[in-house]
């Protein structure tokens, strides 16, 4: 019996893989990981505050209208500051237990309305007119967010600059030329100045504007790869 057709195909797998060995795998280029990062600053030049009433009644309906009340009236003091965008912001209900924690005696209502402009000084004047009413939970000053992506910018190119230098230490350290595997690029984000947080009573109607200093955050840019370096 001819078994030649049967043993041809194995013949020629044990070919192949000889004539595989015959030939050394090319070595692996040598990779490194490398990292950089570069910070800008960014002015402060939006200022954002989040002011609120809060009042207490034995119906929900009645503190209702007394909180809605004194909100409406706040939004339309901020109506003349055409340079503060002004928004209503969280508002809640709750009711107010009794000493066995169990009956309701009567319920509490809290509402806020958000603040922001880029004119410092009207938001400083708003803030202390509408403190006759109302009282400021938070304040502070961030940049605008043309501001902060003008920043980034400016730091993103700061940061390929500094990768790139890492990149040619390592390559002439070592005497040898690279080339850019891979490339990633990502905002850190910002550092706003250390800032605490303000909590004010409500103020008498001759409440002075609120002080609010600008200052500047900084802004950064985080770039990580990985170099091939020439065999």
């Amino acid at each position: 019996m001819n078994t030649t057709p049967r043993l041809l195909p194995a013949l020629l797998c044990a070919a192949a893989l000889f004539a595989g060995t015959t030939h050394a795998s090319p070595p692996s280029a040598t990779t490194i990981d490398l990292s950089a990062e570069a910070m800008r600053p960014a002015a402060n030049d939006l200022a954002v505050a989040t002011a609120y009433f809060e009042a207490s009644d034995a119906s929900p309906a009645a503190v209702a209208r007394q909180v809605n009340r004194t909100i409406a009236a706040a939004l339309e003091t901020a109506k003349s500051f055409g340079a503060v965008k002004t928004q209503s912001g969280a508002t809640q209900t709750w009711p107010v237990y009794g000493k066995n924690g169990r009956s309701i005696e009567g319920w509490r209502m809290r509402s806020e309305i958000r603040l922001e402009s880029r004119d410092i000084a009207a938001m400083s004047e708003l803030l202390g007119k509408l403190q006759a009413t109302l009282a400021v939970s938070q304040i502070g000053m961030e940049p605008a967010p043309e501001t902060r992506l003008k920043a980034v910018e400016e730091a993103t190119v700061e940061a390929i600059r500094a990768f790139e230098q890492r990149a040619q230490l390592v390559s002439t350290t070592l005497g040898k030329a690279y080339r850019i595997r891979h490339l990633s690029i990502g905002d850190s984000g910002y550092r706003p100045p250390i800032m605490p947080r303000m909590r004010a009573a409500v103020m008498s109607a001759e409440a002075a504007p609120a002080p609010l200093e600008a200052g500047e955050s900084q802004v950064g840019v985080a770039v990580s790869g990985t170099i091939e370096l020439a065999e």
